[in-house]
């Protein structure tokens, strides 16, 4: 890949440093503490620490930058035009239950806009960046999302609401309406892999509701810069929304 800027740089040190600590909680799975935050969002003691980690590194290299977590209080810097956007641990739930697909996702927001984004998943040791102009890259290998025209052909992904969410009845509605059309719909639980995977050419379009800045932010830099077309499904910003749909730009408008 292209020479890493300052910023990715601390970035990528960041996400690495968390997601080690994080795989070795991942094998103590069953003593982990384990606190309820509401129905179906299961925050862990790894999950805090992990962002904590994260803070501090970030915050120790840029500590006039702004800051949005899951799991802190936000912090507008003194530089007001830039923030780190940080899930510190994407796919919680998969993570409690021993299943090996979670990540670390850290954006970096300048002036309204998603410039870098590195989404790590240390259980595969996969990790996904992207700068704004430079491209997105797997490891060290270039990506792009897929080329197929045909719906009947592609998989697609998504998040399924837990529980009586008021988004449930549309997310089976959506499937619905999709599931006849395609090759299949998978839900795998870390939206910002779903993100990147889409980035990857793996999956072919992915859409949710519902959603934080903070399980989007660095997905959507990856994504544009490996070429989808994203959007709100609700109108407006994605990131104030969290109603996103993203896809090639074969098959966008259709999807």
């Amino acid at each position: 890949m292209v020479a890493p800027s300052p910023n990715l740089n601390i970035m990528i040190k960041a996400a690495r440093k968390a997601g080690r600590k994080l795989v070795r909680d991942f094998g103590e799975v069953e003593n982990l503490q384990v606190s309820l935050k509401g129905p179906g969002d299961f925050v862990t003691a790894a999950d805090r620490k992990a962002e904590q980690v994260i803070r501090d590194e970030l915050m120790a290299a840029r500590p006039n930058y702004g800051w949005l977590g899951e799991e802190s209080e936000p912090v507008e810097g003194k530089d007001p035009t830039r923030r780190w956007i940080v899930d510190p641990l994407d796919g919680t739930t998969n993570f409690l239950h021993g299943l090996p697909h979670w990540c670390v996702s850290i954006g970096l927001e300048h002036k309204g806009e998603i410039v870098a984004g590195v989404i790590l998943d240390p259980i595969k040791d996969e990790i996904f960046v992207a700068e704004k102009g430079q491209g997105a890259w797997l490891n060290d290998r270039r990506i792009r999302v897929s080329g197929r025209r045909d719906m009947a052909g592609m998989i697609f992904a998504t998040g399924v609401p837990w529980g009586d969410s008021e988004d449930l009845p549309n997310a089976l509605g959506d499937m619905a309406k999709l599931l006849p059309r395609c090759a299949g719909v998978r839900r795998f639980g870390a939206a910002a892999l779903d993100l990147a995977y889409v980035a990857a050419g793996r999956y072919d379009g992915f859409w949710e509701r519902g959603l934080k800045a903070w399980d989007i932010a660095a997905g959507v830099c990856i994504l544009r810069e490996a070429g989808a077309l994203y959007g709100s499904l609700s109108g407006g910003d994605v990131l104030e929304s969290g109603d996103l749909i993203a896809a090639n730009g074969e098959i966008y408008e259709s999807f």
